[in-house]
C-alpha cells in the first residue's frame, strides 16, 4: 500500500512554520510527524501539499493510495484503523476527513465513501501552540515508540540520576557531569547527542540526533531540542526544531523555534502576561489575534529568523521567516517574515541580502543552500508581502 500525508485543514494556522514545510514535517516529541507515520506504518510516505513546495516535498501516487491527515499524530489503534482501510472507505473526527482510500486519479467524493467515525483519543497539531502544548504526550509516546525493547547505552556513573529506567542514550550520546530528573517523565539523548557538564535537566525531554546543551543550562519538562541545535540557559516547555540555536544564557518558554534560527545572548521571552490573562496570537487565517486558551505562550519564530543580543520578546510574539529582529525595547508581537530592525520600526530583508546569510549559516553544517531551497523562499518573500506595507524597502 502507498501511503501520502496530505496538509490537511489546519495548514494556515500553523504558519508561519508551514510557509517552509509540510504539515508532516513539523517535530512534536521527539520525531516528525511523517517520522512517526512510518514507524507506525513499515513504510515510506510521500506528500501532497503546497504547490511551490511539491518539488521539494514530492508526491508519489501509486494504483492505490491511501490519505492521511498530516495533523492527526499515529496512535497503535489508529494506524490499524488506517491500514485496515479498503476502498471507498473514509476515517472522519467529525467533519474532518482524517484518512481515506483513494485509487489512482480518482475523484474523491465523501458522499459515495462509507464513513467510519474516529472514536478513539488520538493526538493533533491543528494549531502552532499545540506543538509545545502537547509536547509532553508527543515526548512520552515517541519514547515508547522508539526504545520498545532495546536498551540503552550505560549512563556515565559521574552523573545525577534520577529514575534512570527512564532515561535512554543511542549510540555516541555523551554526557558528564550532569543532573538528569526522569521522575516526571522520560529523557531520551539521540545519537552523537551531547549534555555538557553542569546542566540540569527534568523530563519529559528529548535531545535529538547532534544537538547539544550546553554547560550549565536548567532545562524543564515538555522540551524537545531538534537534530543539529545547541541550546543553553533556561528553557521550559520548548520545541526547537533543527539547526537552530539559543546557545547562551536567557530565558525562553512555552516556544517554537523553526530551522536555522538563532537568537543572540541573554535574549528573553515573556510567557506570562502581567495581567494572568490568557494569551492571543496573531493568526493568519484571519489577520487578528487568536485565543489560544493557555495562560502561558511564548515565542513562535519562523525558519531562518535571528535576534541580536539582548532581545526581548512579548508574551505570544508571531516571528515570520527570515525576519532579523535587534535592538532596545520590546518589538511589536507581530513579526512579519523579511522584517528587518525592532522596536524603532522595520524595514524589508531583501532576499538577496536574506539568502547570502542563509548560504554561510547552512555552509557551517556543511549543508548546500540549493536552488529549490531559494525559490521557496522567494515564494514567502511575496506571499508575505502585504503584512510589510509601510516599510522602506
Amino acid at each position: 500500500m502507498n501511503y501520502i500525508l496530505f496538509d490537511g485543514a489546519s495548514r494556515d494556522a500553523l504558519l508561519p512554520f508551514t510557509y517552509t514545510r509540510p504539515v508532516a514535517e513539523i517535530r512534536i516529541g521527539i520525531l516528525t510527524i511523517r517520522e512517526k507515520w512510518e514507524k507506525h506504518l513499515g513504510y515510506t510516505t510521500s506528500t501532497v501539499t503546497e504547490e511551490y513546495l511539491s518539488e521539494k516535498y514530492p508526491m508519489v501516487e501509486l494504483e492505490e493510495n491511501i490519505m492521511i491527515n498530516a495533523s492527526y499524530l499515529p496512535s497503535k489503534d489508529l494506524a490499524t484503523m488506517v491500514v485496515d482501510l479498503k476502498p471507498n472507505q473514509a476515517i472522519f473526527d467529525k467533519d474532518q476527513p482524517v484518512a481515506f482510500y483513494v485509487l489512482e486519479e480518482q475523484e474523491v467524493d465523501f458522499d459515495t465513501y462509507e464513513i467510519i467515525s474516529l472514536d478513539i483519543d488520538v493526538l493533533t497539531v491543528k494549531n502552532t501552540w499545540d506543538i509545545f502544548s502537547k509536547n509532553e504526550k508527543a515526548i512520552n509516546d515517541d519514547f515508547e515508540l522508539l526504545t520498545h525493547d532495546r536498551k540503552s547505552l550505560p549512563i556515565p556513573k559521574n552523573n545525577n540520576i534520577i529514575a534512570p529506567e527512564n532515561i535512554f542514550l543511542e549510540e555516541g550520546a555523551k554526557l558528564e557531569f550532569t543532573t538528569l530528573n526522569a521522575s516526571n517523565g522520560p529523557i531520551y539523548i539521540g545519537k552523537n547527542a551531547e549534555i555538557m557538564e553542569g546542566s540540569i535537566i527534568r523530563g519529559p525531554f528529548a535531545l535529538c540526533d547532534q544537538a547539544t546543551v550546553k554547560m550549565g543550562a536548567k532545562i524543564y519538562g515538555g522540551t524537545t531540542i531538534g537534530p543539529y541545535s545547541k541550546v543553553g540557559g533556561e528553557v521550559t516547555n520548548c520545541v526547537i526544531f533543527g539547526y537552530s540555536n539559543k546557545g547562551h544564557d536567557g530565558f525562553i518558554g512555552n516556544s517554537v523555534l523553526g530551522e536555522w534560527c538563532n537568537l543572540g545572548a541573554d535574549t528573553n521571552t515573556s510567557n506570562l502576561k502581567n495581567n494572568y490573562a490568557p494569551v492571543r496570537l496573531w493568526s493568519y487565517e484571519t489577520e487578528g489575534f487568536a485565543k489560544t486558551g493557555l495562560q502561558f505562550c511564548g515565542l513562535m519564530m519562523g525558519d531562518h529568523s535571528k535576534c541580536g543580543i539582548n532581545t526581548m520578546f512579548n508574551t505570544g510574539t508571531v516571528v515570520g521567516v527570515n525576519a532579523n529582529i535587534f535592538g532596545s525595547g520590546f518589538p511589536r508581537n507581530f513579526i512579519p517574515s523579511y522584517s528587518w530592525g525592532g522596536s524603532g520600526g522595520f524595514t524589508t530583508y531583501l532576499t538577496k541580502k536574506a539568502f547570502e546569510v542563509a548560504k554561510v549559516v547552512m555552509s557551517r553544517r556543511d549543508i548546500e543552500f540549493t536552488e529549490q531551497d531559494g525559490k521557496i523562499l522567494e515564494h514567502v518573500f511575496e506571499d508575505t508581502k502585504s503584512w510589510r506595507k509601510g516599510y522602506d524597502s
